[in-house]
């Protein structure tokens, strides 16, 4: 890697987890320079995890979304722009200029801006809600609490959350897929009937095989039909903030494009987050991962670079989720063609899912069995005979 001069000024745009973790690492390194995070939203970084899960259900408060409060920020004398938005990035003067008229000058710049829903092109989709924010999950809570009937377009990780944060308030609840199985390109066929039927089992109607054609005040017309809805949420992906990545001529494919350290074309740019499609020295190839650890993991690796130190992005990517009595951990990157070999019992909804290339373990799932994730994470990547695969526990 270039060695670069260590840089006195740092600025970050975006407020979310990457952020956090970035100045964190930044200051417990020694880093003594100036720092500025620059957020649209009107709070400082959170995590994205509560929103669909327990801060939707009820379980937690809004508060434990929060890595660090301000004042953390002020101690650290870490200089935290809410409600300000960077307009653009001067590469030739080293400058960011915000919605404010401010211009901040930077000897190195963050960008972890994130990712936006995918609003679809459809009559009514300006009308519908949307899962981001903070402020947006305020807004579908309070319209649980308040009752009505809900319908969800799109049975991904998301949709597939609310809909069971939804059943949580009593709520009737129809979930819209346009495929055949709700993530059935990412979990195969037999995982993904598992989930379908989990969902079915609480009380969620789930239509798969279905297209949407419109939104109204109504619900969701389909190619089978009205669904008659009070609330209706869309889930059908989020697309990357490129944006002023775009604008100021930085390489972008699917989000940022960045090296093992996080660094853009643009050697005093760094990316990371949900934004940033990084070479993963571990997987051999770049991937653009949406998760909550790698947020954390690529806003620790963003510090500790910018900070001086020769790392790299090595990890696999890392997702969990939890849905009624489902709850599980999933490590690795499985392609859609990959075999699923599944040790433990599904009926009883403790088991573990191997997913093979060849003998080669793409990834691997623990549902309901703990403890086991490190374990898993050794697994993955090597070859293996499939019949010595086991869920663990003996």
């Amino acid at each position: 890697m270039e060695t670069l001069e260590t840089p006195r000024s740092v600025v970050v745009i975006g407020a979310g987890l990457a952020a956090a973790n970035a100045v964190e690492t930044l200051r417990e390194s020694g880093f003594d320079g100036s720092i500025t995070v620059v957020g649209r939203e009107p709070h400082p970084p959170y995590e994205r995890p509560p929103l669909t899960k327990g801060f939707l259900t009820g379980a937690d408060p809004i508060e434990a979304a929060f890595p660090h409060d301000t004042d953390w920020y002020a101690d650290k004398s870490i200089r935290l722009l809410s409600g300000t938005a960077a307009t653009g990035i001067d590469r030739d003067t080293g400058t960011v200029t915000l919605d404010t008229g401010e211009t901040l000058s930077y000897d190195a710049l963050l960008l972890a801006t994130g990712a936006s829903p995918r609003v679809p092109d459809l009559p009514g989709a300006e009308s519908a809600l949307y899962v981001r924010t903070i402020d947006d999950s305020q807004r579908l809570k309070a319209a649980f609490e308040q009752g009505g009937r809900v319908a969800i377009v799109g049975g991904g990780w998301i949709g597939l959350e609310v809909a069971a944060a939804a059943r949580g308030y009593g709520r009737d609840v129809t979930v819209i897929e346009q495929f055949d199985l709700p993530l059935g390109h990412i979990l195969g066929a037999e995982i993904a009937t598992y989930l379908r039927d989990l969902h079915v089992r609480n009380g969620v109607d789930v239509r798969t095989g279905v297209t949407v054609s419109a939104i109204t005040p109504e619900g969701v017309e389909t190619s089978t039909g009205a669904v008659p809805a009070d609330i209706v949420v869309v889930a059908v992906g989020v697309a990357p903030d490129v944006e002023l990545a775009v604008a100021a001529g930085l390489e972008v494919e699917d989000g940022i494009v960045v090296d093992e350290h996080l660094r853009t074309s643009d050697p005093r740019i760094y990316a990371a987050g949900d934004v940033a499609n990084a070479s993963n020295t571990a997987l051999g190839r770049r991937v653009r991962v949406e998760h909550w650890d790698n947020a954390i993991r690529q806003g620790k690796l963003a510090g500790r670079v910018i900070g001086g130190e020769d790392a790299a992005y090595d990890w696999l990517p890392y997702f969990y989720t939890d849905q009624f009595d489902f709850s599980m951990e999933y490590v690795g990157r499985s392609a859609p063609g990959d075999e699923v070999v599944v040790r433990g019992s599904l009926a009883d909804n403790e088991f573990i899912a191997y997913w093979l290339s060849g003998t080669t373990v793409t990834a691997a799932m623990n549902v309901n069995v703990w403890d086991v994730n490190d374990r898993l994470r050794e697994i993955v990547g090597t070859s293996v005979d499939r019949d010595e695969l086991t869920d663990l526990r003996s």
